[in-house]
């Protein structure tokens, strides 16, 4: 394979070594997979590169872009990195107030947004900044300039112009600026090298063997570090990428397009189980008592056949009668799905593995490209309950406090005009403090205990670790949300969100009345079920540790709320402001 030294020397490999693959990048337009094939792609990315130069932007500019996944995003992207220009990708789900900032703070010279609507959202925000020169909408709009009309800017530029620019751009030159989600405070923009980028995304080849994918789905926000870096090892292994329509027809699109792989957040794999689960509620007599069978044997596997070969021939059983379905439902090619973003239930893990479907859990930070560690196909991988091995390539110790400490070449150049906060976090050793607690696994495996900002101590002097607690507890099928307290109180507590779809079902099989989700919580049956959940949980944990007191809520936690991250994880803070008074009427 051809040396990659920037992140558009991908090209070149897709040039010479997967010229071949005609759906190099596809998504679905008017009801039509609309493919790309690998010149295609190349045919585009230089356009793009050349109506930048066009448009005055030059090497080091800033672009911020609002874009859905699509072959759009990689053609600009790509276009972006080969005139050196930046690329700052923004989260269409922020605040106004943020857009601002980050406009500001990035000098972003022009915006790229996927839909009229969203331009609409941020016209006002957009009229304010002044560093913004141009605006370009991909949805075909006469009040905006469209996609098409940006790409007809590049046909007076001859490609020379484009050639001459790059080699002038090295490995350790600015790639892009990825402003953290944050589950406090302003966002902070992440900057990422190409070399940063290069380092992960070889490293991670290793997760996936060469032959085993040739299709993935790519639904996470490629404005997320996470998916963004597997999107660069797809096209450097030239496996295909599909991106979903939306979260809500991934199931369809799965369906439709048969991937061996896909990249998700926890949330995600636990609402497939779901949606499995209920399904199997659904069913009577036998056919009931097969469907839990299977989920109860699929919940005891180990790895490498380690239960033994009666373990295994009822797994067949399982697997003809039950499994081999779910996989149908989920594309019926399935094979690997990458986890990452929060801590996975390792029951999920293990149920999915017993349907042969391997959940490679992984870790990392957007300040780390992102993946520090992750498990991989090699003998002795994975291990539940943990994420998996240290990426090869990187440092990682654990401090006295048990802080995850990292370096390597994929740790970040610093964040953006904020020198004084990257040296809160970059020691002078050149340590990147990550923030989170963890521990070795058999001196091999990675495990996150928790954030190290999260524990909190109680009024008897006693740290808990609401994560795993939160994890714990998730496990349960009555429980979609929770956020554990207790900070200087004198026992912790949990705010709970149902599962009410789960409740619907269950009181339909108790022949219990159900008249809304906010009756529900009030309840005394429904609430006596739950608590038996969470006692369940507390058997399992030290008594300074256990749940002492619940408040229900009946609204789910959102982003578009600001209850949870881009990433989907809760932002504490913000909720502990936003419940103040269901907190204190837990004490």
């Amino acid at each position: 394979m051809a040396t990659i030294t920037r992140i558009f020397d991908i090209l070149e490999e897709l040039k010479t070594e997967h010229l071949h693959i005609q759906d190099v990048l596809a998504y679905k337009k008017d009801g039509q997979w609309i493919q790309f094939s690998a010149g295609d792609y190349v045919q585009h990315v230089n356009q793009v590169s050349k109506s930048l130069i066009a448009l005055g932007i030059k090497k080091g500019d800033k672009v911020a872009t609002i874009l859905a996944n699509s072959p759009q995003w990689n053609f600009l992207d790509m276009g972006l990195m080969q005139i050196g220009a930046v690329q700052v990708p923004i989260y269409s789900t922020i605040s106004n107030e943020n857009f601002k900032h980050i406009f500001t703070e990035a000098d972003a010279q022009a915006v790229f947004i996927s839909t009229l609507e969203m331009y609409h959202k941020i016209q006002s925000v957009i009229g304010e900044v002044k560093s913004i020169k141009s605006v370009f909408v991909v949805e075909e709009s006469e009040e905006v300039t469209s996609w098409d009309a940006f790409l007809k800017l590049g046909d007076a530029i001859p490609q020379s112009m484009v050639d001459q620019i790059k080699p002038t751009i090295g490995t350790n030159d600015l790639a892009s600026i990825i402003y953290t989600s944050g589950t406090t405070g302003i966002p902070k923009g992440v900057m990422l090298s190409h070399g940063n980028f290069i380092s992960n995304f070889l490293a991670l080849s290793d997760i996936i063997i060469y032959d085993m994918v040739h299709r993935v789905m790519s639904f996470l926000p490629l404005c997320h570090v996470y998916e963004r870096v597997l999107n660069y090892m797809y096209q450097h292994m030239g496996i295909s990428v599909y991106y979903a329509e939306s979260i809500e027809k991934l199931s369809d699109n799965l369906r439709e397009v048969h991937p061996e792989m896909f990249c998700a957040v926890p949330r995600v794999i636990e609402k497939s189980f779901d949606k499995i689960m209920a399904k199997g509620r659904e069913l009577k007599g036998i056919k009931r008592l097969l469907f839990f069978w299977a989920v109860n044997l699929g919940y005891q596997y180990e790895l490498n056949k380690a239960n033994g070969p009666w373990y295994e021939f009822k797994r067949k059983i399982a697997d003809k009668l039950i499994y081999s379905k779910w996989r149908n439902a989920l594309g019926g090619k399935l094979r690997i799905i990458v986890s990452g973003g929060a801590t996975l239930q390792p029951r999920l893990a293990r149920v999915f593995w017993a349907a042969r479907i391997k959940i490679m859990e992984g870790y990392g930070l957007t300040e780390t490209s992102p993946v520090i560690a992750v498990a991989n196909f090699r003998q002795d991988g994975a291990c539940f309950g943990t994420v998996g091995k240290v990426l090869p390539g990187v440092t990682m110790t654990l401090a006295d406090d048990g802080e995850i400490l990292c370096k390597g070449p994929n740790v970040m150049l610093g964040y953006y005009k904020h020198p004084q906060l990257t040296s809160e976090v970059i020691d002078q050793d050149g340590w990147f403090h990550t923030g989170d607690i963890g521990m070795m696994v058999d001196d091999v495996y990675l495990k996150i205990t928790d954030r190290k900002k999260e524990m909190f101590k109680t009024s008897g002097g006693k740290y808990i670790a609401p994560q795993v607690i939160e994890v714990l507890l998730k496990a349960s099928p009555f429980i979609d949300g929770v956020m554990v307290v207790g900070e200087h109180k004198n026992y912790a507590a949990a705010i709970i969100i149902p599962d009410f779809q789960h409740l619907r079902s269950w009181c339909r099989v108790k022949e219990h009345p159900y008249a809304s989700d906010a009756e529900a919580i009030k309840d005394q049956r429904i609430v006596d079920r739950i608590w038996r959940e969470v006692e369940q949980v507390n058997a399992t944990l030290d008594k300074t540790e256990q749940i002492k007191k619940v408040a229900l809520l009946h609204k789910p936690w959102t982003v578009e709320n600001g209850d949870l991250s881009q990433t989907l994880k809760l932002r504490r803070r913000y909720l502990m402001e936003k419940h103040r008074d269901v907190v204190e009427g837990l004490y």
